[in-house]
């Protein structure tokens, strides 16, 4: 039985209990994605015979882009109508999904499952993301969004380790994919019997905020243009979330192919497909919470770089242990980037109308799956594995220069 905390308590001692619950949700919620992480771009191959790059990673352009346009959805509804709500509906949309890739006749079942994934993605995550931001108040946003991000990645590297040797042992299909009916059945559970409605807290983070600036609460159209291009630290922050998942769609839709390539068998894919996020998941726990202590702006910026070092490492690597060295390191630049990118949305947004602007930055962020499967994707085909790699590496570089030279430091409360 959780623990009753009081509306107006804010910070995660005083919300233990409904802060942890939503942490093991969003373990659920990663582990959804890592179903697909290791074994899909195999099946493509070998079930479906898709060669182009493009259309193997079509399943990621699909995810990608209804992931973004879901995400800007659920920030505007958990204003609206409560974050419990679009949680539970995120699981419910999520159900047919792991039926429908055990037993998809063909590649454009498995784009509709993807359809459906990325929406589920859209709604739980951002609503997860929100309501811990809630819980937390105003002095350890980095903490709480290191362990939100910390849950997800980390059961995403989980997943995609276990369909990697389940499917080495049995077969890409289906039986890799029953994890996937345990998932989310217990993420439904939990979010429709246990956790509970946060909204209240944001209320009161808005009283201790103060009145609102003299013109007033912003319209959804002004909250989107102010965290996609006029605010300087929030459009900042969301051109580098862009980025950030530019280069994880390139990740997951490539590193496969190139590991392979290399001579890796399933297991070995499935390992290296898990480093990454595994060291992302892990690293965020302490990278969130230095970003309270040291602040947002060279976090991020430092990140991106290592980043595109890592990725660069990938490409000239020359067998399993370069591959794996240089992954640890992709996530360890991650880490360092992305619990601080929600950090700073928090920083900046008022608690009235945060949720929105968190939506509008994660419709940017998660563009950048799509965005990164088509520029990966078209030039693999046109130009091989690592040029596309290289290209990524680059324009993960410049966004971090970007964010170097546009950023300000983002104010930190007490």
């Amino acid at each position: 039985m959780v623990p009753y905390e009081s509306p107006l308590a804010l910070g995660l001692r005083a919300n233990l209990g409904q802060f942890s619950l939503l942490v093991l949700v969003n373990g659920f919620v990663g582990a959804m994605v890592g179903l697909e992480r290791s074994i899909l771009p195999a099946i493509a191959e070998t079930e479906f015979h898709l060669a182009a790059r493009t259309a193997i990673l079509s399943f990621i352009v699909v995810f990608g882009v209804v992931k973004a346009l879901t995400n800007y959805v659920a920030g505007r509804l958990s204003d609206r109508v409560g974050r419990k709500a679009v949680l539970v509906a995120g699981w419910l949309v999520a159900v047919p999904v792991p039926f429908m890739l055990m037993w998809a006749p063909s590649w454009n079942w498995v784009l509709a499952a993807n359809v459906l994934l990325g929406a589920s993605q859209g709604l739980t995550w951002s609503t997860t993301v929100i309501m811990k931001i809630d819980l937390a108040g105003l002095a350890r946003r980095g903490l709480a969004m290191g362990l939100n991000e910390f849950a997800g990645y980390f059961a995403l590297a989980g997943a995609a380790l276990a369909t990697g040797y389940v499917a080495a042992g049995y077969g890409l299909r289906p039986e890799p994919f029953y994890l996937g009916v345990v998932f989310v059945s217990v993420g439904l559970g939990l979010s429709a019997f246990v956790v509970r409605e946060t909204r209240h807290h944001a209320d009161a983070e808005s009283k201790l905020h103060g009145e609102l600036p003299p013109e007033g609460m912003p319209s959804q159209r002004e909250v989107f243009w102010r965290t996609s291009l006029v605010d300087r630290n929030l459009s900042s922050v969301s051109q580098a979330g862009l980025v950030n998942n530019l280069n994880d769609g390139m990740a997951w839709g490539l590193f496969p192919l190139v590991f392979a390539a290399a001579g890796m068998n399933l297991e070995q894919i499935g390992t290296l497909a898990a480093i990454y996020p595994a060291t992302w998941g892990l690293a965020q726990i302490l990278t969130g919470a230095w970003s309270d202590r040291v602040g947002r702006k060279w976090l991020i910026a430092s990140g991106m770089w290592v980043q595109a070092g890592a990725i660069a490492a990938i490409a000239v690597a020359p067998g399993f242990a370069g591959f794996a060295a240089a992954a640890a390191l992709l996530g360890l630049g991650t880490a360092m980037v992305y619990p601080t990118l929600l950090a700073a949305i928090g920083d900046v947004a008022h608690p009235s109308w945060r949720a929105s602007s968190v939506g509008v930055y994660r419709l940017w962020r998660d563009l950048g799956y799509a965005i990164g499967a088509i520029v990966a994707g078209a030039t693999a085909d046109a130009m091989g594995l690592s040029a596309a790699m290289w290209l990524v590496a680059a324009l993960t570089f410049a966004s971090g220069m970007i964010v170097a030279g546009r950023m300000r430091e983002t104010p930190r409360r007490p």
